[in-house]
């Protein structure tokens, strides 16, 4: 049985990856982690998980506790994580997995001293929509894939023009970049996935609105090891009317395209005419790796396609693009 302790308990445990840790088989959720004493007894009490505290240490050194996940902003990642493994303990991180390719590192090696599993929070990897969308790619639905391209754009969010109080995921010290490393990572790591490793990459960033400090505008391009060429245009203070959040797979014989978040249709185009594919997601969007991850720490499962080493990939990728490495 995993019995689990979650180091941070804000808006993603509550309904994208909480829950699931409580409905798979052979695992539950027995102490909760947050420095604001009330908010961790609050979210305690709710979901019914008898433990609560507002020390991480203290969480990670309950020997009721054998597993640990870290839910709170990147900054704190590579802390929490090294700390975990250090005290013998599979860790479970949210994506991405630090704020820096250098703390990646550093939470990979220890890993590797100790042997102790990390796993990373890219759930998409296991969702049936972009299994889908690797299943017709791998079947040769539209021949040798010759080129990717990112397309993505949003508008600004209610909170990024309250200067006074930014939202953290715009606070390099908090997050490590803007909002490219929140979505980006997503997107980036999927290719990984899909495609294979990424050899090398390379962008330019730009702040057009001013919002904030980071950058709001990137623009990468990308080779991967196969030889397949990629590029990506990101732009984080779109206006409403121009939404985009599209992945084009350009192959020999047909395209394929599909969305990150909006999970529209997949669409197919070959020689065959065009086909739409859709796929339903689960209640808790991150149930499918969550469960794959409790499989495995329990002995009942293959390792789990998401970890410590797959996700210091797509940190590397980023930090290229954004120039930080």
């Amino acid at each position: 049985m995993t019995h689990w302790g979650f180091i941070g308990c804000g808006n993603v445990t509550e309904k994208k990856s909480g829950p699931a840790f409580q409905k798979v088989e052979g695992s539950d959720v027995v102490a909760v982690m947050r420095r604001d004493t009330e908010k961790a007894k609050d979210y305690a009490l709710r979901h019914e998980i008898k433990k609560w505290y507002d020390n991480a240490d203290d969480l990670i050194h309950d020997p009721e506790v054998n597993a640990v996940y870290v839910a709170t902003p990147p900054a704190s990642h590579a802390e929490y994580a090294i700390k975990t493994m250090k005290a013998g303990k599979p860790v479970y991180v949210e994506k991405p997995l630090a704020a820096s390719y250098e703390e990646c590192l550093q939470i990979v090696n220890v890993a590797n001293e100790t042997g102790v599993p990390c796993f990373v929070a890219y759930y998409r990897r296991t969702l049936p929509y972009f299994l889908r969308v690797k299943q017709l790619i791998n079947n040769g639905a539209i021949g040798n894939i010759s080129t990717v391209q990112i397309r993505f754009a949003v508008a600004p969010r209610k909170e990024d023009f309250n200067k006074d109080n930014l939202p953290w995921r715009v606070k390099k010290e908090i997050s490590g970049a803007g909002y490219f490393y929140d979505l980006a990572s997503h997107q980036l790591d999927l290719l990984d996935y899909i495609l294979g490793p990424i050899e090398n990459a390379c962008g330019f960033t730009s702040n057009v609105a001013g919002l904030y400090e980071v950058e709001d505008s990137v623009s990468g391009a990308f080779r991967f090891e196969s030889g397949v060429v990629g590029s990506g245009s990101w732009s984080f203070v779109a206006s409403k009317n121009t939404h985009v959040d599209a992945i084009d797979f350009i192959g020999t014989q047909g395209k394929l395209s599909c969305s990150t978040f909006d999970f529209t249709p997949i669409a197919l185009e070959n020689d065959k005419g065009r086909q739409e594919f859709i796929e339903k997601n689960p209640e808790n969007i991150q149930f499918y790796l969550i469960e794959s991850i409790v499989n495995y720490l329990n002995g009942k499962g293959s390792e789990p396609v998401s970890n410590c080493i797959t996700a210091t990939r797509t940190n590397r990728v980023m930090d290229k693009i954004l120039g930080k490495k």
